[in-house]
């Protein structure tokens, strides 16, 4: 078998298929193609298997005897003669080894080539870049109408380019990029008239910006990231974005890694997040979203860019909700008011339009928003057609009408008939769904939380259908609520045993008290404390605004399972407490509260 022959060498073993349906190439097919861009390595791996197939490996044998030989006047061809003892292998996995050992051989000279990259080199490798950019524009600008005169410049432009992509790899170079002005021709690139340039640079700044390349050292990929910024780097992707064709396969590409650089930046500083939104960043975002294009892996990412910059300030949701924010998100969600999405990426998409939505309205003006777009009557149909939205569209209507600001959509949900779809939820939570993470414990979370901001936001005739609610059925919800507390009380109980040893060690060991007590009360409201706390609240309250029976059902229980009035008392007490500026309670609310627990 000659050279030839062995690296098209194919074994019949049949097509291996892979998650995406597609077939695996032959392995010394993939690494053929890699090397054609390097002819010298391609002619080197052409060596290397000869030599290897003559058992003539280029290394020095530690004995003598060890050493194979030819026999004497044997023609190449005929090979090696192998010991009576030795096993024989088959042609593939020959071959297999062959290409683990060439493999090993281009790592190490991967490796080599970056331990040369040294100050001198990166320079040097930058104002090459520098010449070419300038050479591309001489170019350009001497003939403007005949692409044949500076397409040589572009091609030169875009090896160099590609060529900088070693230095994804020397974070601690970075700085050169920043000294010698790199940054502002990159800026500058990146809406040259050429887009394949443009989508070239894009990509270069992604690796550049990637923070697990940069995470030995965070220091060169902040400065790179402050001189990007300091460029309106945010400004001038949105424009590229703008321009760029996601039906061509390059420039759709060029999308992702806009996207991807962004979020590198992001993680890099969150800070950034209210430049790229200032700078249009926000407009595009929802845009991009509501447009009529297949669902694909840039619209997932667009949806999951949106929703980190949400996360960020009451600015940007600001800017969400002057820009029609609102409205494209319950438009997109309405696609699964009676529809399961397909595939785990759809079920992300679906997760991040709802994540999106609750950030947003975490802003008062974007409630009314809601309101407004009949956002109630959405989530309320999620809720009754049982479908996986269910769970995150619960989780919304805990948002909207959480703390004062949530009063109208609170009085909104009782005249939809929305206690009608809330209550079976609260009574009997659906099963754990694995594909989208949600749990009982979520749900009886969440229809708590909502039951007791509707008891502090309703008044009249409305807070007066809630509360009756507790009546019906033989008082089967105050049984239900009685469940809940003693669920989460034994479970806070069982934590709190826990802490305090724990507590008492870190006290002899020197540790803060204050510093002790807070984390340990966020562990605490992980344990369930949070969802006792408002399960307690609602009991006295329907206790001193309901029927006399409701409040001799809850002692009735208290009595059979030796449960006390003072432990609710104790923990509605805390509760309003631990209550800070950001809950959206005031002082009144606080001492009804309490006047609340006194009387039960």
């Amino acid at each position: 078998m000659d050279v030839g022959e062995l690296l098209a060498f194919k074994p019949q073993t049949g097509k291996r298929e892979y998650d995406d349906g597609a077939t695996e190439q032959p392995k010394t097919k993939v690494v053929k193609s890699a090397l054609k861009s390097d002819k010298s390595m391609e002619k080197e791996l052409d060596t290397f298997f000869v030599n290897a197939k003559l058992g003539v490996t280029g290394e020095r044998p530690k004995r003598k005897a060890t050493r194979l030989q030819l026999q004497s006047g044997a023609p190449i061809s005929s090979g090696v003669k192998r010991s009576e003892n030795e096993i024989d292998e088959t042609e593939e996995e020959r071959q297999m080894k062959l290409l683990e050992m060439w493999e090993e051989k281009v790592k190490a000279k991967e490796i080599n080539e970056e331990e040369q990259y040294d100050d001198q080199k990166v320079k040097k490798l930058i104002l090459t870049f520098e010449k070419k950019v300038y050479k591309n524009q001489e170019m350009r600008i001497k003939f403007p109408d005949n692409p044949e005169k500076f397409m040589e410049s572009e091609l030169d432009l875009n090896d160099v380019i590609v060529e900088m992509k070693i230095l994804a790899t020397l974070p601690e170079q970075y700085h050169y990029l920043v000294e010698l002005r790199a940054v502002n021709s990159l800026l500058t690139l990146i809406n040259h008239a050429n887009t394949d340039i443009a989508i070239a640079v894009v990509d270069l700044m992604q690796e550049l910006t990637e923070v697990d390349s940069n995470s030995e050292n965070e220091e060169g990929a902040i400065l790179l990231a402050d001189a990007l910024v300091e460029g309106q780097v945010g400004s001038l992707l949105v424009q590229n974005l703008e321009r760029l064709d996601e039906s061509v396969k390059e420039e759709a590409s060029g999308v992702h890694n806009s996207l991807g650089v962004i979020e590198n930046m992001l993680e890099l500083k969150p800070e950034f997040g209210m430049s790229f939104a200032q700078q249009g960043l926000v407009t595009w975002l929802l845009k991009r979203l509501k447009a009529k294009m297949p669902f694909d892996a840039n619209k997932l990412y667009t949806c999951e860019t949106l929703s980190i910059l949400l996360q960020q300030n009451d600015e940007i949701r600001k800017l969400l909700g002057e820009s029609d924010g609102i409205d494209i998100l319950l438009q997109q969600l309405a696609a699964f008011k009676r529809h399961d999405p397909k595939g785990a990426e759809e079920v992300e998409f679906m997760e991040n339009l709802f994540n999106c939505l609750c950030s947003a309205l975490l802003l008062a003006s974007n409630r009314g928003k809601f309101l407004q777009g009949e956002g109630l009557q959405l989530m309320n149909l999620m809720l009754r057609e049982k479908k996986m939205s269910r769970n995150s569209a619960l989780k919304v209507l805990d948002h909207a009408m959480s703390g004062p600001d949530g009063a109208s959509n609170s009085a909104k949900f009782v005249d939809i008939l929305g206690l009608r779809t809330l209550f079976p939820i609260f009574m009997k939570p659906p099963k754990k769904n694995k594909k989208i993470g949600s749990s009982r414990k979520d749900h009886e979370e969440h229809s708590v939380s909502i039951i007791s901001s509707m008891l502090q936001n309703l008044s009249g005739s409305q807070r007066q259908r809630l509360v009756a609610k507790f009546t019906e059925n033989d008082f089967a919800k105050v049984d239900r609520l009685m469940e809940l507390h003693f669920k989460y009380y034994d479970r806070v109980q069982r934590v709190d045993n826990r802490l305090e040893a724990e507590r008492t060690r870190l006290i002899a060991e020197g540790e803060d008290e204050e510093d002790i007590e807070d984390d340990f009360y966020l562990r605490r409201l992980d344990a369930g404390l949070f969802t006792l706390q408002q399960t307690d609240y609602i009991l006295v309250d329907i206790c001193a605004s309901g029927s006399p029976s409701i409040k001799q059902r809850v002692l009735q229980i208290l009595n059979l399972r030796s449960g006390s009035v003072k432990s609710i008392r104790t923990i509605i007490r805390e509760f309003v407490g631990n209550l800070g500026d950001g809950d959206n309670v005031s002082g009144v609310d606080r001492q009804r509260i309490l006047g609340l627990a006194d009387k039960f």
